[in-house]
């Protein structure tokens, strides 16, 4: 037990000024240390399983002698019953450094995510997209501390959009819920995840699929294609090439524009999209009718000769813009409209995909893999091996000389020279 010191009027504490520990009573252990500096503050000598410690009451005279005094009471209590104070500081203390590591707001967790999986996702623009549609967000939830984002607000995020702009809250619930897992894995939340969909907001809003109303690509009917394919080659500009030939390839509009002399082989009347820029992800072969080949024996920029620059070859683009770079897709549609279409450069997919079923006699298979598209069914998937390559070659090559020909109307009077 420490001995008792005289115990000090707070006048007399405030003169001590020599650098040292002085004992001030009223409580036992209660000192004053004076550093050389001048700082002072307190600490409380106890006994704790036998072994003395030292503890910091805060400092002078910001702690005041009776507040000293109250909390050294306070700690030598707690000794008094078995508790070691000092431990059970350093835990509490534990435990807040913890806490203020977990602290982390909804919009730091979305772009800690975005950053964590930007290297897995096929480019720039999916990123770009993540971000743009988790910053709608940041407005309601976005300084929330993502341990604290519930039903609630992931509810006052959704309900204004969901019915008017389904597909978009569709994706940003979906969005929002890997944030969140994301959040849980690193240990920054506890719980069920509150956007979530089977098994709970499934309960709370309508399915998408009720309510989404299903848009079509405007195409152009099938047997208006070869007339519209002929008007379309008195058309100049590099956007109606473009438009052309992803016509006649049944391409995806971004795969043409970002299509290079060096994924092309005229001898071969082959084109092969790599992976990264495939929907699927996943490299494509593209057979290359003889109307297509022509096009591109065509265009003012033939494909690079053995003396250019390799380097230089594979980032030629087959349909350079006007000033560089890749068209925009605002290009082909411009072709389009100026021609009176109703119809977007996508909607070919769809007059190629009707011509398939209704003019041809060709498997549907081989026109879903001339399209590029997945296939859903996970046993199909696995035990398809090839891409139908020759088949489709055949296809092409039919569907070019469909597009070559202009199918009357029906209805149409055909004038017959009178005969005597």
């Amino acid at each position: 037990m420490p001995r008792k010191s005289r115990e000090l009027s707070p006048l007399e504490v405030g003169r001590l000024k020599e650098p040292g520990l002085h004992f001030v009573g009223g409580v036992a252990g209660l000192a004053l240390q004076v550093q050389a500096a001048g700082a002072r503050s307190w600490i409380l000598r106890i006994a704790v399983g036998g072994k003395r410690r030292e503890m910091g009451l805060g400092g002078f005279p910001d702690v005041t002698l009776a507040d000293a005094r109250r909390r050294a009471r306070d700690e030598r209590e707690k000794a008094n019953k078995g508790v070691d104070p000092i431990a059970e500081r350093q835990a509490a203390d534990s435990l807040l450094r913890a806490d203020r590591a977990k602290a982390v707001t909804f919009k730091a967790a979305a772009l800690a995510y975005i950053e964590a999986h930007e290297p897995s996702w096929r480019n720039a623009k999916h990123a770009e997209q993540w971000r743009n549609t988790l910053a709608s967000t940041y407005p309601a939830i976005g300084e929330l501390h993502v341990r604290d984002v519930g039903l609630a607000q992931v509810l006052q995020v959704l309900e204004p959009i969901w019915k008017e702009k389904t597909e978009t809250a569709s994706r940003l619930r979906g969005r929002i819920e890997s944030v969140l897992d994301w959040a849980t894995a690193r240990g920054y939340r506890d719980g069920l995840n509150p956007a979530r969909w089977r098994g709970h907001l499934d309960h709370l809003l309508p399915a998408p699929s009720k309510i989404m109303k299903v848009g079509h690509m405007a195409a152009i009917p099938v047997g208006e294609a070869g007339a519209f394919m002929q008007a379309l080659r008195k058309q100049e500009g590099t956007g109606a090439r473009a438009l052309e030939f992803a016509i006649l390839t049944a391409a995806r509009s971004g795969e043409v524009r970002g299509a290079t002399w060096s994924e092309i082989d005229l001898e071969a009347a082959l084109w092969v999209c790599p992976a990264e820029r495939m929907k699927a992800n996943k490299e494509h072969r593209v057979p290359l009718s003889p109307a297509a080949v022509d096009l591109l024996r065509s265009l003012p920029a033939t494909a690079p000769t053995a003396e250019s620059n390799t380097r230089t070859a594979a980032q030629r683009l087959v349909f350079p813009a006007p000033r560089g770079g890749v068209l925009s897709d605002m290009t082909l549609v411009a072709v389009t409209r100026r021609m009176g279409a109703a119809a977007v450069p996508h909607g070919f997919r769809s007059t190629f995909r009707d011509w398939c079923a209704e003019r041809t006699n060709y498997p549907r298979e081989v026109a879903e893999m001339a399209l590029a598209h997945a296939i859903s069914d996970k046993v199909e998937a696995a035990y398809r091996r090839g891409d139908l390559f020759e088949k489709r070659r055949r296809l092409m090559a039919d569907w070019a000389k469909f597009l070559s020909k202009v199918e009357e109307k029906k209805g149409t009077v055909v004038p017959f020279k009178a005969t005597a």
